[in-house]
C-alpha cells in the first residue's frame, strides 16, 4: 500500500474461521486495520444477500458452496478505474496479464521476506511514462490514451475519491462516465470493486450471459429479473459469477452443487 511517500508491505493470513492476522513491515500492523477490512470487505453484513439469493434454486446452492466469500476492494478508486479500463472486452486471463506486466515496468519492486511485492503506480506514474511502455505491456493505443486520460483526471481533481464515496451510487457512477474511456460497464465496475457500493451490477457484459447459462444450467435466465430481485445486494453476484466460473472450469465442487434447477 502507498502510504505518504512510501510504500508499506502488508500480510494478511486467515488463522481460522473468525480470526485475520495482519502484519506489515516496519510500522504498526493496528494502523491499517481499517484499511484491510476494507479492501477484504470482513465488516460487510451479507445477511440480505444470502435471504435473496436462497429464493433463487440455483443461486442458492451457488452462494452455499462459496459461503464465507466477502466483497473485495481495491485500495484507491483510481486503480478500481484502471483495471476497469484494462479489462474491457478482453478475457480477465489476457487482461490481467497485461495489467501485471504494465505494473512491473512502472513500478519498483518492494521487498518483503520471500516474496516480491509491487505497489500499484499513483496516476502520475502513468502520465510519466513512455507510451511504449505500456505498448510492449500490451495495452492498445485507445486504452493507453484513456489510462492517461484517467489518471489526468484524478491528478487534477476533476475525480475526488472522498467527493464521489459521498454521493448517491447513481450520481457518483455518472460522474466517472463522464470521463473519455469510463463508460457505463467500467464506471459499476469502479464503483463496486472502489466503493465498495454493491447495489451496481456491471451490465452489458457479454461473459455474463455465458456464466449464467453455465452456471444455472439453461439458457432461460432473465438478467433483469434476477437483479430486480437482489435489489440492493445485486454487486454480490458479480463476485460469485466470477468464482463460480472459475470453479466451473477448473471442475471444482463448486460446479457439482450448482449445475441447474
Amino acid at each position: 500500500l502507498h502510504h505518504g511517500r512510501g510504500v508499506v508491505t502488508l500480510a494478511v493470513r486467515q488463522r481460522d474461521a473468525g480470526t485475520i492476522e495482519l502484519r506489515c513491515t516496519g510500522a504498526d500492523p493496528s494502523r491499517y486495520a481499517p484499511a484491510v477490512e476494507r479492501l477484504l470487505g470482513t465488516n460487510v453484513d451479507l445477511s440480505d444477500w444470502y435471504a435473496r439469493a436462497r429464493r433463487v434454486p440455483w443461486l442458492r446452492r451457488l452462494a452455499d458452496g462459496l459461503r464465507g466469500v466477502k466483497p473485495p476492494r481495491y485500495p484507491t478508486l483510481w486503480e478500481a478505474c484502471a483495471h476497469a479500463i484494462v479489462f474491457q472486452q478482453i478475457s480477465i486471463y489476457a487482461a490481467a496479464a497485461i495489467m501485471r506486466r504494465a505494473i512491473e515496468r512502472l513500478a519498483g519492486a518492494v521487498c518483503a521476506p520471500g516474496v516480491r511485492c509491487v505497489a500499484f503506480p499513483p496516476p502520475a506514474r502513468w502520465l510519466e511514462c513512455e507510451d511504449e511502455d505500456l505498448f510492449v505491456a500490451g495495452l492498445s493505443r485507445n486504452k493507453v490514451a484513456h489510462l492517461r486520460g484517467t489518471a489526468q483526471a484524478f491528478l487534477d481533481g476533476r475525480v475526488d475519491e472522498a467527493e464521489l464515496a459521498g454521493l448517491p451510487t447513481s450520481e457518483a457512477a455518472a460522474r466517472l462516465a463522464e470521463i473519455r474511456g469510463i463508460g457505463p460497464w467500467s464506471a459499476s465496475v469502479a464503483m463496486l470493486r472502489g466503493l465498495g457500493r454493491l447495489d451496481v451490477f456491471p451490465l452489458r457484459d457479454s461473459g455474463v450471459a455465458r456464466t449464467l447459462t453455465l452456471l444455472a444450467g439453461t439458457a432461460n435466465v432473465d438478467q433483469e429479473e434476477l437483479l430486480e430481485r437482489l435489489g440492493p445486494v445485486r454487486g454480490m453476484l458479480y463476485y460469485h459469477l466470477l468464482l463460480g466460473r472459475l470453479a466451473a472450469l477448473n471442475d471444482h465442487p463448486v460446479r457439482r452443487r450448482a449445475p441447474h434447477d
